[in-house]
């Protein structure tokens, strides 16, 4: 069986080029994605961890009597409680007050950092205590992290929507001048009867086998890469940071989108080749 030839092709320079920029747009948008990943799950498991955590502050001495109360009623909705005692605080204060700001002491409120079964459990205890003392889930205490996180995520974001950007550029522009190289070519097709979707056709086989080599390539790339950055953030043991992590689904995904890439690349070309077609 005779193997069907492809009517015109890429010249080497532009085979090279082609595989070259879509294994570095891949490389970049197969980053950008697993970064997203990694610190999306790492803003979850930071939320979930401190949810159910908070603080109470008495600031009034005269209301002590009552927040305590109040926690010896609900005992069964606290898991943990820990009274912050003053020498605790003191500690923690040691830089200011050691400097001369002993008077401090004076002002030091009362302290008990509780942990409880559920959201609901907090929400009602929290009602009862706020009358008496000031309550602060370590969630909001954290706020700024969780908000640097999502910002970070929608940076990634936007990286990946600028490297799909710049891919169906690329391909567009590869298509039209290929199409421009073989113009006499395209006639000839035209002539003789050939149908726009298969000339597109040719274009579209050449583009998939390019993209699928890329796409390989960048994806090898930049796996080990975001295993490098886990690690990284994985050994600083800070906050954030080292609940970045990328799930087994998340690693899914990522080998999906150099597949979702690939038809991307493809529907550009077909477009882009039937529309050069149509003009001339």
């Amino acid at each position: 069986m005779t193997k069907k030839p492809i009517v015109f092709s890429l010249v080497q320079e532009q085979s090279i080029f082609m595989t070259a920029i879509m294994s570095l747009l891949t490389f970049l948008a197969v980053l950008a994605f697993g970064i997203a990943l990694a610190i999306g799950t790492g803003v979850l498991r930071w939320n979930s961890q401190w949810d159910l955590i908070a603080t109470v502050q008495v600031m009034d001495s005269k209301n002590s009597e009552a927040v305590q109360k109040i926690i010896n009623e609900n005992k069964e909705k606290i898991a943990i409680v820990n009274e912050i005692t003053t020498d605790q605080m003191r500690d923690l204060l040691s830089p200011w007050m050691s400097s001369g700001g002993s008077a401090l002491e004076n002002y030091l409120p009362k302290m008990y950092e509780l942990q409880f079964n559920s959201t609901e459990d907090l929400e009602s205890v929290k009602k009862e205590v706020s009358e008496y003392a000031r309550f602060l889930t370590h969630a909001q205490a954290l706020k700024s992290s969780t908000s640097a996180g999502w910002k970070m995520i929608l940076i990634s974001s936007f990286v990946l929507l600028l490297t799909l950007g710049a891919i169906g550029v690329c391909i567009s522009y590869i298509a039209k001048n290929t199409s421009l190289l073989h113009k006499r070519e395209l006639e000839i097709l035209n002539q003789i009867g050939a149908t726009d979707s298969y000339v597109a056709r040719q274009m579209q086989v050449i583009i998939a086998k390019i993209c699928i080599m890329a796409g390989a390539a960048g994806f090898i790339v930049a796996a080990p890469v975001l295993l490098l950055i886990l690690g990284a953030a994985h050994s600083a043991r800070v906050g954030l940071m080292a609940m970045l992590s990328i799930s087994g689904w998340g690693w899914i995904m990522l080998l999906l989108l150099p597949i979702a890439i690939i038809v991307f690349a493809i529907w550009i070309t077909k477009r882009t080749t039937i529309n050069i077609l149509k003009n001339n």
